[in-house]
């Protein structure tokens, strides 16, 4: 792993600012209580700080080799030493070099009578050293766990968007094989049309499965070939109106959102209904979210088609993993009217 201080610019500049801070510290004490001359009062504190800087980034690969041993004793062991031959070398450099380049008596005892709070000190700051190293791992390893558990919910929130998208279109691709299958005996023309409509929805469909987000302009053009398709099955007995403001057209929802709600309106509407069902698409948009509410009629006295509620359920389960939110899909069922109502947030990314 790379080392922190000089991998990360702020890092570098905080940890600049706070040994001048105590080279100054160093420096106010060895003239103002020790009364040295300032070139020796700094060149001391700049000789021993420095240095003890130096070393202090390289004491970063000390510690994370020891950190992979678990056993305590070898652990302090290995500290012991470490702090030995650093706080060793520090000193060892450090009075040598003040006392070829310091040809001064009073300081060279000063030198002398010095060494073991240098050495207190050597050892304070091989301490502090360790103690923050241990920070800076324990935040980056915190922070490498956050990160993976991120991109692992990223991954199952795909997976399962994923999912619930091949569960939609297989159903309505089997139907409309069928269809067509049917229309090749009795009506060739019709069976082309369907076979062309079909293949530019599927068109649509494949290029969304990567796709998070599309506009609604987008959507409302892949549903209209939808319900072309579905409308050579069906004639006259389905009927569908759009009522959605040009200024909506531009907003962000995902992909394949609507087609399944399409899907259940006819599937519960048309298939066992003699009378034309109404399928009825109004948009409301504000600065917060978009509001889509699909509406159909059904004749409460024909026999209800029995499913799954794979289009209902899996349309909630898409917002939900989407956004977040349990409040941006509502159903209402009347007498002769089913409504869905969806909220899609147009200020949150996805």
């Amino acid at each position: 792993m790379l080392n922190p201080i000089t991998n990360n610019k702020n890092y570098l500049i905080n940890y600049a600012i706070v040994w001048s801070m105590i080279i100054g510290a160093h420096f106010a004490v060895l003239y103002g209580y020790y009364k040295l001359p300032i070139w020796i009062a700094l060149s001391d504190s700049l000789v021993f700080n420095v240095f003890f800087a130096f070393l202090g980034i390289s004491l970063w690969y000390v510690i994370r080799y020891n950190k992979s041993n678990s056993k305590f004793l070898v652990l302090f062991t290995n500290y012991v030493v470490s702090a030995m031959l650093i706080v060793g070398l520090w000193l060892v450099t450090g009075y040598m070099l003040l006392q070829y380049f310091v040809d001064e008596s009073s300081y060279q005892l000063f030198l002398e009578a010095s060494f073991p709070w240098r050495i207190v000190n050597g050892v304070f700051y091989f301490a502090v050293f360790v103690l923050v190293y241990y920070v800076v791992i324990y935040y980056q390893d915190i922070q490498e766990k956050l990160r993976k558990e991120a991109n692992l919910k990223t991954l199952l929130k795909e997976v399962e968007l994923s999912s619930l998208k091949n569960q939609i279109n297989p159903h309505f691709l089997f139907n409309s094989l069928n269809s067509i299958s049917s229309l090749t005996m009795t009506s060739p023309e019709r069976a082309q049309e369907m076979v062309i409509k079909l293949s530019e929805y599927l068109r649509y469909s494949l290029s969304t499965e990567s796709v998070q987000v599309t506009t609604l302009e987008k959507e409302l053009s892949n549903i209209k070939l939808y319900l072309a398709i579905e409308k050579i099955r069906f004639g006259n007995r389905l009927h569908f109106e759009v009522n959605c403001p040009k200024i909506c057209l531009p907003a962000k929802i995902p992909p394949m959102i609507l087609q399944p709600l399409m899907e259940n309106a006819i599937k519960h509407g048309v298939y066992e209904s003699t009378a034309p069902i109404h399928i009825k698409l109004t948009c409301i948009l504000n600065e917060e979210e978009l509001q889509l509410t699909l509406k159909n009629n059904f004749d409460p006295e024909a026999k209800q088609v029995k499913g799954a509620g794979i289009g209902l359920k899996n349309t909630r389960e898409r917002l939900f993993l989407i956004y977040k939110r349990n409040d941006l899909f509502a159903v209402k069922k009347a007498k002769n009217t089913f409504t869905v109502t969806l909220k899609f947030p147009q200020n949150e990314k996805i």
